[in-house]
């Protein structure tokens, strides 16, 4: 029993294991909905518009290092509390934690509403359910735009909501896991260069790009492999990730968006809209196939292979 609690593989794995089966169920108490309110909580005490720059980042550092250290803190209290009560209560709720940082099925799901949507000529539902996944706007998008915007979404997820979860829930557990989760979601909260966050979540956005960036470097040997797959070569997607990867305003979600576009044959980016403006990201990838239904179907099963792979990850790291 006590490898069973120490080795943080076994509870990555069930953790994994419990996100394919169940899913991200929605609920009041989900620990990323309580990240979320308690991050709104300090924002209501930390920002002020009269503040200066610097204050207001400032302000938004101490924002970011109170949730993260309260939500480790928190995480590591409650699991030991577990442990205390019973070593197999304890692993339970190591791993049921680790579960809600992952969302493969999720993903998976968005995925598939906007393209049965799609299939079913319904562009008003489609627009509807994209716009669930992305903060761009929706309403004006036709069917190849409203493809990308799903496909570009799947993609980068593939390392912020699968791979960098379990990345760090196999170096630390669930506290770990929960840290970074915290991170990616202050970063989507107040990770945005308009006028209220330009500053005050520059921390946040920073906090983000760290921690993902080993797990998106990571992620480039994980698509390289899928290549022969897609009848392609491994270092066919390695030159495309090379060269278009730093096009993205990211230095990390341009790994695994220009890989997806490589291994589909499809040129992600283009024009987005935001609260009214046009941004016009780089593009990614080749055009050698248009963009259709065919391509949502294709970056799922890229989800799913990935997912297998990493569950043979978690597997041998059980062992070792």
């Amino acid at each position: 029993m006590i490898h069973l609690t120490s080795n943080h593989s076994i509870a990555a794995l069930v953790g994994l294991l419990l996100d394919e089966w169940i899913g991200d169920p929605t609920f009041y108490t989900h620990p990323v909905i309580l990240i979320s309110r308690m991050a709104y909580f300090f924002e209501q005490k930390l920002y002020s518009n009269e503040r200066s720059a610097i204050i207001q980042r400032v302000h938004g550092g101490i924002l970011t290092m109170l949730v993260l250290l309260i939500v480790y803190t928190l995480t590591t209290l409650i699991i030991w509390i577990a442990t205390r009560i019973s070593p197999w209560v304890g692993f339970a709720l190591n791993a049921w934690l680790i579960s809600t940082t992952i969302a493969a099925k999720g993903l998976a799901e968005a995925g598939r509403r906007v393209l049965q949507s799609l299939q079913c000529g319904n562009l008003t539902d489609a627009r509807k359910y994209t716009g669930y996944i992305v903060s761009r706007e929706t309403t004006h998008l036709d069917e190849p735009e409203l493809v990308r915007a799903t496909v570009e979404t799947i993609a980068e997820n593939i390392v912020d909501a699968v791979i960098s979860p379990l990345f760090y829930s196999m170096i630390g557990g669930a506290p770990l896991a929960l840290v970074y989760r915290a991170a990616n979601t202050l970063d989507s909260l107040f990770g945005y260069k308009n006028d209220r966050y330009l500053n005050f979540g520059q921390m946040s956005a920073r906090i983000d790009d760290v921690l993902n960036f080993i797990p998106a470097r990571i992620s480039l040997l994980l698509f390289a492999t899928l290549a022969p797959f897609f009848h392609k070569t491994p270092s066919s997607i390695v030159r495309i990730v090379k060269r278009d990867a730093k096009k993205h305003p990211s230095p990390n979600s341009g790994i695994p968006e220009s890989a997806c576009a490589a291994l589909l044959q499809v040129q992600l980016g283009g024009e987005n809209r935001y609260h009214g403006r046009s941004h016009v990201r780089a593009y990614l990838g080749d055009p050698i196939l248009p963009l259709s239904q065919q391509t949502i179907v294709g970056v799922t099963r890229i989800l799913w292979v990935i997912v297998c792979y990493l569950l043979v990850i978690c597997i041998i790291g059980v062992f070792m």
